[in-house]
């Protein structure tokens, strides 16, 4: 049919029906794609982007979501007007989808290999050992080293990136025309996003895909994306061939994005706290943390040195940023000083006591000045308690802080520090976003009058417009109450304008620790250098420097 694309999305519109009324997700979005085209739709969360790629693959659950309006087409066919049976014989093999967080997408009693190998006997392709053999050769091409062994292991045997590329094998194995990528790279370390990149560019290169990913990540759009398209509430507010989109938004949403941005080496550090004077309240001595792996019934276990001779200080307002990739032992470290785990040797010394012989009231006392915000907030707090409860919880323990009769002040209080309303306190955390539900998080931190409030990936899952507000809120804590900050993140460049000092951590060793301006001015370790220059570069600049 001349003049027709290979998928075209027209005036889609769904809403979700709920006890409250009905929510408007999509609000008549129209768009298409053809044949080894990279389409990007990005948005915040709750922008209507995954719904619209849901839409196409048939994955919305009705109820609660009505799709009230439009049509959404493959090579001119109404996929709504198809029988299901039409619908998942297209699914997969025409039209495949690699979703957001591979790990709650594989099922972790089956082998990955019994799982590839299902995606061929599902649509009669390949059974037995054909199938097997026809998997061995998917995870040979996304790159799964030694794929005659690994096929046989279990999702969590597999680090994050690995199954992400699992995932992608899944959805290629069929060799469909069109890709779906919803937010692919989310959560992943800076140099395995970027892998992960580098091979859907390969196989779109290879099979002539069309790509239609899903991203709140401008660079990762930039890095990939032929045409934009910016949604926000549900509708497209701007669209147009990405370098212009990038370099001369026309919408006020857009040009909010790309402001928020924390990347970039055209600004110094924004907002570091004066230099910190006096003793270091918390000083770590040659710290070492072992784990014992078990190998199997007849073999002697294993151990795996997760953090080595750690040493570091830090002062009163000061923020120290630790980076690193997944398995750099920047975690143990947090889990290690706030005693959720034991150190195998070293000193923790806070205020002059080792927190790591502490016992009792004194480790209580301890866990009081020191708080710790971690990376999902939602899964740290309880869903059925208010946020008022939440906030106030602190108070139950510690019950020398604030009287019973203040605390209902003190929490509207904290929630205005955190830029929440009072009226927020009597709702449950699944009524606020991600951005809201940290906030929450750190007035809970707060409510205890800490000296030190250690962040774990506090915002790497948040959106970058999100992520802002966060870091500059903590900014605004650390100036007006003289808090001190472990700040812990894989992406280095998001703490360019909040940390004083850097620690860059690589296999559980300190590899480079200096000030910031050093760290980005002068980096001394490749390991560092590497970290800074893994941000994805904008698809046209990276076609001028291969010409």
């Amino acid at each position: 049919m001349t003049g027709t694309h290979l998928l075209e999305v027209k005036d889609l519109t769904v809403d979700f029906l709920s006890l409250g009324g009905a929510f408007r997700a999509a609000n008549g979005v129209s768009f298409h794609i053809d044949a080894g085209e990279t389409l990007v739709i990005l948005g915040e969360s709750g922008s209507g982007k995954s719904v619209s790629a849901s839409a196409i693959m048939g994955l919305i659950d009705t109820p609660p979501g009505d799709i009230c309006a439009g049509s959404v087409t493959y090579r001119g066919r109404d996929l709504e007007a198809m029988s299901e049976e039409a619908r998942r014989d297209l699914n997969g093999r025409k039209i495949a989808m690699i979703f957001q967080d591979p790990l709650s997408h594989l099922n972790p009693v089956y082998t990955i290999g019994w799982q590839l190998a299902e995606v061929f006997s599902a649509h009669g392709v390949a059974t037995g050992a054909q199938a097997r053999e026809k998997a061995i050769d998917i995870l040979r091409r996304v790159g799964i080293p030694e794929p005659e062994k690994r096929i046989d292991q279990y999702p969590h045997q597999f680090s994050g990136g690995q199954r992400q590329r699992i995932m992608i094998g899944m959805a290629i194995a069929l060799r469909p025309e069109i890709l779906i990528a919803d937010e692919p790279t989310t959560a992943l370390d800076v140099s395995v996003q970027g892998q992960i990149l580098d091979l859907l560019k390969k196989l779109q290169a290879e099979d002539g895909l069309a790509i239609i990913m899903i991203t709140h990540d401008l660079e990762v759009a930039a890095s990939m994306a032929d045409r934009v398209i910016v949604m926000n509430s549900g509708r497209i507010v701007e669209e147009g061939e990405a370098r212009t989109v990038f370099e001369n938004p026309k919408h006020s949403y857009t040009r909010t994005l790309i402001n928020a941005l924390p990347h970039g080496d055209q600004d110094a550090p924004r907002r570091q706290a004066g230099k910190p004077v006096g003793k270091p309240i918390l000083e770590v001595k040659n710290l070492d943390k072992f784990y014992a792996l078990s190998s199997g019934i007849f073999s002697a276990p294993t151990e795996l040195h997760a953090v080595k001779n750690l040493s570091f200080d830090v002062a009163a307002g000061e923020t120290i940023g630790i980076v690193g990739e997944s398995g750099s032992g920047k975690s143990t470290v947090a889990r290690v000083l706030l005693r959720l785990n034991d150190a195998s040797k070293g000193e923790a010394l806070f205020h002059g006591r080792d927190i790591l012989k502490m016992d009792g009231n004194t480790l209580l006392a301890f866990r009081r000045k020191v708080q710790m915000v971690f990376q999902d907030p939602y899964s740290s707090m309880n869903p059925r308690m208010t946020v008022f409860e939440i906030v106030s919880e602190p108070w139950r323990i510690h019950k020398d802080i604030l009287d019973k009769p203040r605390w209902r002040d003190r929490v509207v209080e904290l929630l205005g520090l955190v830029g929440l309303k009072p009226e927020h306190a009597a709702r449950y955390p699944h009524q606020f976003s991600g951005g809201q539900r940290q906030r929450i998080a750190i007035a809970r931190a707060l409510a205890c009058e800490p000296e030190l409030v250690v962040c774990d990936e506090a915002v790497s899952a948040l959106d970058v417009s999100v992520q802002v507000q966060v870091i500059n809120l903590l900014a605004d804590l650390r100036d007006r109450l003289g808090l001190a900050y472990i700040f812990i993140t894989h992406d280095l460049p998001i703490v360019r304008h909040f940390a004083d000092r850097i620690i860059v951590m690589k296999n559980g060793e300190i590899v480079e620790h200096a000030t910031t301006e050093e760290i980005f001015r002068n980096p001394q370790h490749d390991y560092t250098r590497q970290l800074i220059n893994a941000t994805p570069k904008p698809k046209w600049q990276s076609a001028v420097e291969a010409a």
